[in-house]
């Protein structure tokens, strides 16, 4: 059984850092396309950044200098450092990795920018 568990969310002042975890079970995520998406309340779900299996990496323009994907092939991991953050990066933050046509999405984790 394949599971993504997001850590790290919270609240943050503007301006702020976070970084983001997932942890992958029974899936390797470097056979994987995995990122990042999001959504906030009233907004549509996007994509904040991926690892595409082919080795590029893609940024939402809204993110662009001010978030970076990594992972850790070892531990099977992938996260997000998100720095500079805005009122408006508040969201659910998902972990999603892709496979073989299927979709493998965590829980997701809230993160919260407010003064």
């Amino acid at each position: 059984q394949v599971q993504l568990v997001e850590s790290g969310g919270g609240l943050v002042q503007p301006g702020g850092s976070l970084r983001l975890s997932c942890a992958a079970y029974g899936l390797i995520l470097s056979d994987s396309s995995v990122g990042w998406f999001r959504q906030g309340i009233g907004k549509q779900r996007e994509l904040v950044a991926l690892f595409a299996r082919g080795g590029s990496i893609n940024y939402a323009d809204t993110v662009k200098g001010r978030f970076t994907i990594s992972r850790d092939n070892s531990k099977n991991m992938v996260y997000l450092q998100m720095s500079s953050l805005k009122p408006e990066d508040t969201a659910v933050y998902n972990c999603v990795a892709f496979l073989d046509l299927t979709t493998y999405s965590g829980q997701g984790t809230q993160v919260t920018v407010s003064s």
